[in-house]
């Protein structure tokens, strides 16, 4: 295998068994990350097949590394990092990608807040929001070490973060962007950045409903594949991005033709808050876009 751009980087990514988070593991190991720890907290077939494949791509095992992890659980997590390391003797990626939808939250796909199971709306903001830090916590640290790191975590379009039936599931990915702006604000003069990605629509993965999905196709609207998450999210691991943290970068906007620098720009949205009236350190998320991906 060629030597790609993420060549002696070692990466984990959570969610890995399906959907983005395996089109992600497996974008980095063609982009040629030397290791690649896959997550999940449910699904050890799953992530055991992304491991597989993981090797596959490289020509060699011991690239892939499956361990199950539920991101709820701190400890889960700590431990989780503590293997990859142990495995590749160093982190510099995290990607984020683990979540729970609706489905986990009201008897039907949807419903208004107060039909929500209180069981279901604590455990989805385990995942949602408490997840990212339970794994960046433990990670950054060996990031820091080595002067270098990217943290991306995967986020959503921003009209469906506060539409209706879709509370908690939207609100928790706008507690994500506010927490990876404040990171990024942390992590200044570390060499470690933190970003969103987002996929730029309907997706076809579980997350979608399948009448959502097919009503879509058969209207002729966009339906995105998990896959086409994959090149942005391998150039926000890259050392290309070095000068975006704070930022958020929709997927919708990729484009193959340009230089990947090019690529990255044509990706970038906006930052979901208003721009800050103090004075900060860190504005990145607020600099006028020359792309028009939309967010």
């Amino acid at each position: 295998m060629t030597e790609g751009p993420l060549a002696g980087k070692f990466a984990i990514v959570t969610g890995a068994g399906r959907g983005m988070g395996r089109a992600i593991a497996l974008g980095l190991a063609r982009a040629g990350a030397a290791g690649v720890c896959v997550t999940s907290g449910s699904s050890p077939d799953e992530i055991a097949a992304t491991a597989t494949d993981i090797d596959a791509i490289a020509g060699r095992k011991g690239t892939g590394l499956a361990v199950i992890a539920d991101v709820a659980d701190a400890m889960a997590c700590e431990d989780a990092v503590a293997r990859a390391v142990a495995a590749f003797g160093a982190l510099h990626i995290l990607v984020n990608n683990a979540g729970l939808g609706m489905r986990n939250v009201c008897e039907g796909s949807r419903g208004p807040f107060w039909d929500c199971m209180t069981q279901g709306w604590d455990r989805l903001i385990a995942v949602n929001v408490n997840g990212p830090f339970h794994m960046a916590k433990p990670a950054v640290a060996h990031m820091i070490a080595a002067g270098w790191g990217r943290i991306i975590n995967v986020s959503k379009s921003v009209d469906s973060m506060h539409q209706s039936r879709n509370s908690p599931y939207g609100p928790s990915k706008a507690a994500l962007e506010a927490m990876t702006i404040a990171w990024a604000q942390d992590l200044l003069g570390t060499g470690v950045t933190a970003n969103t990605i987002l996929p730029g629509g309907l997706t076809n993965t579980t997350f979608s409903r399948p009448t959502a999905v097919a009503n879509a196709r058969k209207n002729n609207r966009p339906v995105y594949e998990p896959e086409d998450i994959a090149p942005l999210a391998v150039a926000l691991a890259s050392d290309a991005s070095a000068k975006y943290s704070g930022c958020r970068f929709n997927a919708r906007g990729w484009r193959p033709d340009v230089a990947i620098e090019d690529a990255l720009e044509a990706c970038r949205t906006p930052a979901i808050f208003p721009k800050p009236r103090r004075k900060r350190d860190l504005l990145t998320g607020w600099e006028p876009v020359s792309g028009d991906a939309p967010s």
